[in-house]
């Protein structure tokens, strides 16, 4: 135990010094986690020995990233990804496991190519997710892209457990097999095998829908945060371990108990509760990748390592780059989408392992493949910051020198992020003869409205010293256009924290998102589809014949009620069954309202939306 808890120790000082130190020098977490296993391990300064035994207790941070994948992931979500997830994942997976094994078979029986073939089609949700994450790229067009791709691989994980021991030509290790299982499912006939298996995965769904809800409700009664996440922890765990105990993957109990509770509304604070704990063995997961290097191996073997390393990106670079082509993902894009995807995956060391007991793969083929792999993912970071510098380098030379730099001037309006949105807000207000500083970190969207004459700064507003640089000091509006709501939010808390006199107007892409920035205190909040669906309302009951005052007022009334009831739906979102019946309360004082006819009537409707307030 004191050994364990020494080394545990030695790796929280590693990531502790490294990670800001990469950071600082723009390298990213994710290579300062694997810089750090590599200083401390076998091959560094030798301060710990038994990497496998850390590695294995935190894998368990994979696990957890799966629970708040699931979490994230709404199955209404689902559906509108559908296209993204199958098309772009599954050309992904199946084209460059294709590639692959057939370059492998020309070395390799069939059985064992197939096997690298699926295996190496993988790649690192970890790095690319929390990359991504740290450089605000999540919402962009290949954010989204990346993480349906990520989503489909890890789902496709699942059926590659169930397929490669099926190619097994070797004798396998059957004392590690069955030990990492909690009992040996393949004692049972087949058709109990697979009731089994059926069985635990539904009961994982059950669970998570009808028990999972009022149980967290019951708890969250008592005001105990504690137990909260006591609770969370036990279903992530819990959810594993009935996978692990019929042989499937543990990532899957957590992604299915993830997804089952993904509209529940304690989503948020089962995020916050498990966030903490993700992060940290995620850490140390990529720590322990680093340590895990048999540089002797590396070096015996450098350059078939290094060949099969840059193969394997090559390979899969090249692959995306065609599948961003056929999907039609626009070229600056493209080139982030194919970088991003281009490493091998966390997933990569868990299949290998299984292909070794169950005798897919001999131990000579695994070794050189898995050091591979390991370098494939330590040089994604790298990949990442030289991406960024060609394309801040592209920028540059796309637009004047002397416009990389704010002007000074009297500006009063800050306009943070010109999307679809905050492009329509900024010629708004140009028009009017205000000039606002309109910042956006979609280095080629400022590239193309500098084009068209309208002066944009590239960079993140999110951070302190840019904000300063737009001169918040002196500004007196804010104007939040982001579709990222955590983005938003922290905008909103960094502005509210170092400029409290600067006014806020924020955008929120739905309720919910509302709701959440009301969390913060802002209350200039407008959702961005809200005035778009009342006018296209508007226009249908224009089409069907009715009066175009009347259509007029009957919106003005939906808006100044619906902008009402926003205070009091936000008291009561976290109690499903007063915020339904106090809706329906609500919904139906506003048809009633609408119906009205009679003249006493009718003065008392337009007295409804003779109100000033804004839409929001």
């Amino acid at each position: 135990m004191e050994a364990f808890l020494l080394q545990f120790f030695i790796f929280l000082v590693a990531a502790a010094v490294a990670v800001p130190l990469a950071k600082k020098l723009g390298l990213g977490s994710v290579l300062g986690y694997l810089i750090a296993g590599i200083v401390i391990g076998p091959y560094g300064a030798s301060l710990i020995h038994d990497v496998e035994v850390i590695m294995h207790f935190t894998e368990f941070g994979v696990v957890m990233m799966l629970f708040l994948v699931g979490l994230e992931l709404k199955p209404s979500l689902l559906w509108q990804l559908k296209t993204s997830v199958i098309g772009l994942g599954g050309s992904q997976v199946v084209l460059s496991s294709l590639v692959i094994t057939g370059i492998s078979a020309w070395y390799l029986p069939w059985q064992q190519a197939l096997a690298i073939g699926l295996i190496l089609s993988l790649s690192s949700t970890a790095i690319v997710l929390q990359t991504l994450q740290e450089k605000g790229q999540m919402k962009t067009e290949a954010g989204q892209s990346v993480f349906s791709v990520l989503l489909f691989q890890d789902l496709a994980v699942i059926p590659m457990l169930a397929i490669i021991p099926l190619l097994a030509t070797l004798p396998s290790l059957t004392s590690d097999h069955h030990g990492s299982v909690l009992f040996d499912l393949h004692a049972l006939p087949e058709y109990l095998q697979f009731m089994t298996t059926l069985g635990a995965v539904v009961l994982v769904l059950v669970i998570g829908k009808y028990a999972g809800q009022p149980v967290f409700r019951m708890i969250a009664k008592t005001g105990v945060r504690e137990i909260f996440v006591a609770a969370a922890l036990g279903l992530v765990i819990g959810s594993s371990l009935l996978m692990l105990a019929v042989g499937l993957s543990p990532a899957l109990g957590a992604f299915l108990a993830g997804l089952v509770l993904a509209d529940s509304e304690f989503r948020h604070e089962l995020e916050s509760d498990i966030e903490p704990f993700k992060g940290l063995l995620l850490g140390i997961f990529f720590i322990s990748i680093g340590a895990s290097l048999n540089f002797t191996l590396i070096s015996d073997n450098i350059l078939l390592i290094l060949g099969l390393s840059a193969a394997l990106i090559a390979l899969k670079w090249l692959v995306l780059v065609f599948i961003g082509k056929v999907f039609r993902i626009t070229s600056k894009e493209r080139s982030l989408f194919a970088i991003a995807l281009a490493q091998g995956g966390e997933f990569a060391f868990v299949l290998f392992q299984l292909t070794k007991n169950t005798g897919v793969l001999p131990v000579s083929v695994i070794e050189p493949l898995i050091s591979a792999v390991a370098i494939s993912m330590f040089v994604a970071p790298l990949m990442f910051v030289l991406h960024d510098k060609m394309a801040r380098s592209s920028l540059a030379e796309a637009l004047p020198e002397d416009e990389d730099v704010i002007q000074k001037g009297d500006h009063k309006v800050i306009v943070a992020g010109f999307g679809r949105l905050g492009v329509d807000i900024g010629r708004f207000l140009l028009s009017a003869g205000i000039k606002p500083v309109i910042l956006d970190y979609d280095s080629n969207n400022v590239g193309v409205l500098r084009k068209l004459g309208i002066e944009v700064y590239y960079g993140d507003a999110t951070r302190l010293d840019l904000l300063e640089s737009a001169g918040a000091a002196d500004a007196e509006l804010l104007v939040v256009t982001f579709g990222n709501t955590d983005a938003a939010k922290h905008l909103i808390e960094l502005a509210a924290k170092h400029y409290p006199h600067l006014k806020v107007v924020a955008n929120a892409r739905d309720r919910e998102a509302a709701f959440e920035l009301m969390d913060i205190g802002a209350d200039n909040i407008f959702r961005e589809t809200f005035d778009s669906a009342l006018s296209i309302g508007q226009s249908a009951m224009q089409q069907l014949g009715i009066d175009s005052y009347e259509t007029h007022r009957l919106k003005q009334i939906f808006r100044k009620k619906d902008i009402e009831m926003m205070p009091e739906l936000y008291k009561k979102r976290c109690e499903e069954e007063s915020y339904i019946s106090l809706y329906k309360k609500h919904h139906a004082q506003l048809e009633d309202l609408m119906k009205l006819g009679n003249n006493e009537s009718l003065e008392a409707a337009n007295k409804a939306w003779a109100g000033r307030n804004p839409d929001r």
